[in-house]
């Protein structure tokens, strides 16, 4: 049984407000998913297990200067979340959900990656795939700055490390960003593909389970500029950079 908390809220304003609130819910253990809306002063909070309310008041208002007005529970006998519960509906502020982005920054990232090797000469595999991993790590980490409290307020809904530390969420823009530039500078390639493998396995068993859960939630791979849903796509994007990784670990023992 899923049970369903329908709160009302008084103070937010804008989609900051939406992240910090639903950032402080999803740092609950109890609660599995939470959907916050600025315009209509509201919050849907799904749990897995029973919380009491005044939990989910302090939480709230430990977010900011927000108030709880009211409560209210029900059950659901399915923990998919219904469309309009979900945290990525759309909304006058928020742009329509579409793997276009996605598709258009990788294409270029690997448009740069053959270019380089057209204009160097080099077509060798290992600086090809390095070209690409620091193109796409420092691309990626970009679009998370943008809007820091939103993606950890997204990747926190289904990243394994993410939900258990905030730091980690905070840190990890960073940390792609530092890969990017290892492999732009081909620094400690060793480490580099090592730590890209475990991070890339993580992050695509995080992935997995959302799928299997078939919960409906926002991808934070682009951060929160571009309203990116969650599919086989980005399981698919997370495989392929541990596959690659793995590839040039080999290449280098060889």
């Amino acid at each position: 049984m899923n049970n369903i908390i329908h709160a009302t809220i008084e103070g937010m304003h804008c989609g900051s407000c939406e992240n910090k609130i639903r950032s402080a819910l999803v740092s609950l253990e109890q609660i599995s998913e939470a959907s916050v809306s600025a315009k209509n002063g509201s919050a849907e909070i799904h749990t897995d297990t029973d919380i009491n309310d005044d939990t989910v008041r302090d939480a709230i208002t430990s977010a900011g200067d927000y108030r709880v007005t009211g409560l209210q529970r029900t059950a659901s006998e399915s923990t998919k979340p219904s469309p309009s519960t979900t945290h990525h509906t759309t909304t006058a502020d928020t742009p329509p959900e579409s793997l276009y982005p996605l598709i258009l920054i990788v294409g270029f990232i690997a448009g740069v990656t053959l270019l380089v090797a057209w204009s160097t000469g080099n077509w060798r595999v290992e600086p090809m795939m390095r070209h690409f991993m620091a193109g796409f790590f420092i691309v990626f980490s970009f679009f998370k700055l943008l809007d820091p409290p939103g993606f950890v307020s997204a990747y926190r809904g289904y990243d394994l490390l993410a939900r258990k530390s905030a730091a980690w969420a905070w840190a990890y823009p960073y940390v792609e960003l530092m890969l990017g530039v290892m492999y732009l500078m081909a620094w400690m390639p060793m480490v580099t593909n090592i730590i890209t493998l475990t991070l890339m396995l993580i992050g695509a068993i995080g992935v997995l389970k959302a799928l299997l859960d078939k919960r409906a939630i926002r991808c934070a791979c682009l951060g929160t500029a571009l309203n990116l849903p969650m599919t086989k796509v980005t399981l698919v994007e997370d495989l392929t950079m541990a596959l690659m990784a793995i590839v040039m670990l080999g290449l280098m023992m060889n």
